[in-house]
This record gives C-alpha cells, structure tokens and sequence, in this order.
C-alpha cells in the first residue's frame, strides 16, 4: 500500500463546537455550545428571498458582490462608525466571516510573518496563519476581566509582524475593547507597515448602553485594516455563510485576487435580499435590546447557582466559572454537564493554544424562550 501524505494541517483535529454539539445529540442535550440561534429569521427577510428566486436572480453574482447590497453596508458603517467605504471599490461581500478572516490572511500572510493574536481566540486565526507559513505570537487574555496588557503586546512586535486579528466584542468571553486598548493600538502600529484584521461579526451585539468601537472609526487604523462582518450574527442566518470585508482599496485590490480563486462569489438571491432588508435600519439597531433580554433572562436564571457569572459585554454568549461545583478541568466538566445534566457547553481551554483552564466554561443564549428555559431548569439542579 502506498504512503499517501499527510496535509498541512495534519495535527488539527474536529472542532470543539462539532465535539459538544455531537455530544449534545448523542446525548440528546440542550446545545448551547455552538453558536448558532433555533429560532427562525424574519419571515420579512424570507420572503424577499423567496421572491428573488422566483424572479429569476439564480446564477453568479459579480465577484465582489451586488451593488445594492454593497451599497447598503457602506451605508451601515457610515450611520454606525461615522467612516466612508467606497462600495464598488472597498467592500467585498463574502461567503460568510470566516471565509472572509482566511482569505485576508492568505492574502498578506507569508512565511515567516508574525501575527499577534489575543487569547481567547476564535479558532480559525492559528491554523490560517500557520496554514501560510506565518508564525502566530499569543498574548493571553486572562479570568476575570480578560483586560488587554499592552506594553506586553508592544513585546510582542517585531521587524517580522505582518498583523495584528482582532476580535471586538470578543468570542468567548464577551469583552469589548475601550477608548483606551484602541488609543494603544494605534501607539503600537505607528509608524509601522503592520495591518489590522478586525473580526466584528458581534459589533450590533453589545449591552448596557454600551458602545461597540469599530476599527474603521480610528482613521490612524482603518487606513491598515481589514473589518470582517457577518451577516449570520446579524440576522439570524449562519447557515447562509454570508459576510463581507471592507478595506481601503490598496488591500481590497488585494483581497479579491485571492477570493476569486477561493469562492469567486456569493448567493445572488440572497445578496439581493438582504440589500432591501437593510433598508429598515430597525432591522439591526434593535438587536442589541433583543439579545441582551436573552443574556438577563439566563443571568437572573443562574443568580441562585453556585455559578460565578462572568460580565458579558457582549456577543450572544455567557462565560460561566464553576470551580465552586468541581475542580475538574473544564472539557472533563463540559462533557460531565452534556451527559448528566443534559446541557452542552464549550470549554474555554479550547481557545488557548497551551488549553489553559480556569475552570470557566461557555453558554450560547442566541435561543428561543423555551430552550433557555429548560437548560436553565436543569442548570438550577447543580
């Protein structure tokens, strides 16, 4: 028998949320692992689909997206951030944020480069990175307030950083970045050829009369960034993988030469839709009064536990310390409460490279009344 080779990413095994949530099936769970909602989108948004399709708009849309939809995103950000994107030329519309995250690095990505990462972090920025010869250097946000140490990270940089990824707010924890971490930012990369890539897909999802500080509202910082966006947060639809990135046109250029080979383009009929959907800017600005009902509701569930409620800022997703329950770590944990107690979770080790555990483990509240309900019964009984 020959000896076939192995793939570049030979050592990367299933993800977590494919882990817990098969664990959740098995074991017929509630899942609030992965982060995805079970409640259906606007009927509004369907229909328009629905009518597209009918209409005929059935074969490839341009490369870098519909006009009408790029239209309505470069209005978006102007009313949201207060920054011009030209449609035509500097948004790209994509098959969702993580097709958008691994095409930037791909395309500014070489060997040898260094990209700065903030742990905990989403887990397709490593393998990316490392997929393109790049070497990631960690910094590790921290139990319980996962501030951001920036004379650390200014260590960090070297003659060999290429980028800096960025994840505001933050999945898992739920920590936004503040005046301050983007006015450090900006001190470190001056002066510098370092580009930004900002994951923003939970930018419409921040609570308490907070505000969400874009990227691009910086224009030390938009002039070297990529901002990621996913219209799956935004809309309850993850399962139609559609996103974008806006950029200036320099690294747009640039983008699209390699998203023409990795996907060339993206739904029509839905592209078109959402261009009319977007129209209602009530459509998004609500959001955030909508999900933070969710993260009170399952706050106040869990007051009487003997949980310790992390702050989340926002994101749909509550990080839970448990080390009054158990001091087992928090996979064996995780996997304990799928089993026993019919509830999936994520464990917080699986966003650090080295699997730190801080006995803290992650809830998605992105659900219909009911499923929280019934996780939360079985959560009170702990």
């Amino acid at each position: 028998m020959i000896q076939l080779p192995l793939s570049k990413l030979s050592n990367v095994g299933t993800t977590i949320f494919s882990q817990m949530t098969q664990l959740a099936n098995e074991n017929e769970a509630i899942n609030l692992s992965q982060g995805f909602p079970d409640f259906m989108p606007d009927s509004e948004l369907l229909d328009w689909v629905d009518s597209f399709i009918k209409k005929g708009f059935n074969q490839y849309a341009p490369m870098g997206g519909m006009i009408g939809l790029k239209e309505e995103i470069a209005r978006k950000i102007e009313n949201s951030h207060q920054a011009i994107y030209h449609p035509d030329s500097e948004i790209t519309v994509t098959a969702g944020g993580t097709q958008a995250i691994f095409t930037a690095i791909a395309t500014f990505v070489k060997k040898d480069d260094e990209v700065i990462i903030f742990e905990p972090a989403y887990d397709c920025y490593e393998p990316t990175v490392e997929l393109f010869g790049g070497i990631v250097k960690r910094f590790e946000m921290k139990t319980p307030d996962y501030e951001i140490d920036w004379n650390a990270v200014k260590n960090l940089v070297s003659e060999k950083t290429k980028m800096i990824i960025l994840n505001n707010p933050n999945n898992p924890s739920g920590k936004i970045l503040k005046e301050n971490d983007l006015q450090e930012l900006i001190k470190i990369v001056e002066g510098t050829s370092i580009l930004i890539l900002s994951d923003e897909v939970y930018e419409n999802i921040v609570f308490d009369g907070k505000q969400h500080l874009s990227i691009c509202k910086y224009p030390e910082l938009k002039e070297r960034s990529l901002l990621i966006a996913s219209f799956g947060k935004l809309f309850h639809i993850t399962g139609w993988k559609i996103g974008y990135c806006a950029a200036p046109k320099i690294l747009t250029d640039e983008f699209r030469k390699i998203h023409q080979f990795n996907v060339f383009s993206v739904n029509t009929p839905i592209q078109l839709a959402l261009a009319e959907y977007m129209k209602n800017d009530d459509h998004y600005t609500q959001l955030n009064q909508f999900f933070q009902g969710k993260r009170d509701f399952l706050r106040q569930g869990l007051a009487n536990t003997s949980f310790d409620l992390l702050d989340c800022e926002g994101t749909y997703f509550q990080a839970l310390k448990y080390d009054k329950i158990s001091d087992k770590n928090d996979f064996d944990f995780a996997s304990e409460l799928t089993i026993n107690h019919k509830v999936a979770s994520v464990p917080f080790s699986s966003f650090y490279k080295d699997k730190l555990n801080e006995n803290v483990i992650r809830l998605c509240f992105a659900k219909k009344q009911e499923t929280l309900e019934k996780a939360l019964e079985n959560l009170s009984k702990i």
